[in-house]
C-alpha cells in the first residue's frame, strides 16, 4: 500500500491552527482525497475542528474510507464525522476497543490494534486491516503525533507539504512531526521530487522519504 503525508505548516514547521493554508491548498488536499482510498487523522486533529474528510465540492463518496486513530479513546462524539455515511473507522487499542463500540453504537466502527515495542499503536497492522477493505492508496492526514508514529514505524512512502508564507512562533502550536526522539541519526533523509511555487506564495513540495536507512 502507498501511504501519503499531506499536511500545510508555516515556514517554522507549525500545522495548527489547520486553516493557514489558502484555497489553492485546499483544492490539493481535496484532489488528493478524490485520488486515493481512504483517509487516516489522529483523534487530537479531530478534536481540535471539524475534519470530515470530504472531497472536491464537498462529496462524500459512498466507497471511500475514512478513519481515526486514537490511543486513549479521546473521541469528540459531536463532530459531525460521525453522523454522516459512510461510517467512519475507529482504530484504537485492544484494551479500549470493546468500550468505544459501545460509545460509537453505529455512528462508527471500531477496530482493535495491537501495539508495537515502544506502547504505541502499530500502523502495520491499521494497513493491513485497511488493505483487506481494498485501499491501496492511504492519505495520511496528521496531525503531529500520528505523522511522528507513521514515520518512526515506517509506513510513510512520500509527503505533500505546503510551505505558506507565513510565521507563528508559538511554541504550543503543534508541529508537523511531534515525537520524543528523532527519526533518523539525528534526521531521517527526504528526496525532493517536485516544488511549485503558486501565486499565494505557497510552496507545494513533493517528499519522497528515503527508506534505505543504514
Amino acid at each position: 500500500m502507498k501511504v501519503s503525508l499531506i499536511a500545510a505548516m508555516t515556514l517554522c514547521g507549525r500545522i495548527s491552527p489547520g486553516s493557514m493554508g489558502s484555497a489553492g491548498d485546499r483544492a490539493w488536499l481535496e484532489e488528493m482525497r478524490a485520488a486515493t482510498d481512504a483517509s487516516l487523522l489522529g483523534a487530537a486533529t479531530l478534536r481540535e475542528g471539524e475534519a470530515e474528510m470530504r472531497g472536491p465540492q464537498g462529496v462524500l463518496p459512498p466507497k471511500r474510507i475514512r478513519a481515526v486513530i486514537s490511543a486513549s479513546g479521546d473521541l469528540p462524539w459531536e463532530r459531525r464525522l460521525f453522523g454522516h455515511h459512510p461510517r467512519p473507522l475507529i482504530f484504537t487499542g485492544e484494551d479500549l476497543a470493546a468500550g468505544l463500540q459501545a460509545k460509537a453504537g453505529e455512528r462508527a466502527e471500531v477496530i482493535a490494534l495491537p501495539k508495537v515495542a515502544d506502547g504505541a499503536l502499530s500502523l502495520a497492522a491499521a494497513l493491513e486491516h485497511l488493505a483487506g477493505r481494498g485501499v491501496r492508496h492511504l492519505l495520511l492526514e496528521g496531525g503531529g503525533r500520528l505523522n511522528f508514529l507513521a514515520l518512526a514505524q515506517g509506513v510513510v512512502d512520500e509527503l505533500l507539504v505546503t510551505i505558506t508564507p507565513k510565521l507563528s512562533g508559538n511554541r504550543q502550536a503543534a508541529s508537523l512531526i511531534d515525537g520524543e526522539q528523532p527519526l533518523g541519526d539525528p534526521f531521517l533523509d527526504l528526496i525532493l521530487l517536485s516544488c511549485r511555487q503558486a501565486v499565494s506564495g505557497e510552496l507545494f513540495c513533493h517528499y519522497q522519504v528515503r527508506k534505505n536507512r543504514v
